[in-house]
């Protein structure tokens, strides 16, 4: 990666490239596919429960690198925790993250680190950001046909898969490395 010149930061910090997202994940259950023996109708269990906890993910495709925040609601507040968390992270890096447009990505009480910069995806582009599949994985693979006994249940297995991704780069980067990112030049 190239470094950022610039009077603030010397020496240069190397560039490293994140994509952000939020996702949510509750009790209220999403009925997907499933095997069943021949003949047998699947069964299912299903329930409809408002309670939501939310997960904030910053992915480098390139690297296959997780940071990841599980979080009870989302606003500019716990964004700006979110942010200030990925820049610890990366103490050495100058921090590009592209992100999509939501009301707390760029509202006037966010703190965004002074080795970050923001950058916004069009509108109406989830296929660009690449933390889209974490979430497709999680919810397809951890979360699927699935009931939860409590809000903490779901928590736990949120957290379990976080950090085994954490653990796990190749999965993500298989996940998330699109071809076009090998193009880009960050100058």
């Amino acid at each position: 990666m190239q470094a950022i010149k610039s009077a603030r930061f010397s020496p240069p910090l190397p560039v490293k490239l994140l994509f952000q997202d939020e996702a949510r994940f509750g009790r209220i259950q999403d009925p997907r596919r499933c095997w069943a023996p021949t003949r047998l109708p699947p069964y299912v269990n299903y329930q409809i429960i408002r309670e939501f906890i939310y997960a904030l993910a910053a992915v480098s495709p390139q690297k296959g690198e997780l940071t990841s925040l599980v979080m009870p609601w989302i606003d500019s507040v716990t964004m700006s925790i979110f942010l200030a968390h990925v820049a610890h992270t990366y103490p050495d890096n100058f921090l590009i993250m592209l992100l999509d447009k939501a009301g707390w990505h760029n509202a006037k009480n966010l703190k965004v680190p002074e080795r970050m910069k923001l950058i916004f995806l069009p509108p109406y582009s989830p296929q660009l950001n690449p933390v889209e599949h974490i979430w497709d994985h999680l919810r397809e693979n951890y979360f699927s046909n699935k009931t939860f006994n409590s809000l903490d249940e779901v928590e736990n297995v949120l957290c379990k898969w976080l950090n085994d991704l954490f653990n796990s780069p190749e999965t993500v980067r298989s996940l998330t490395n699109f071809n076009w990112f090998n193009t880009l030049s960050l100058t």
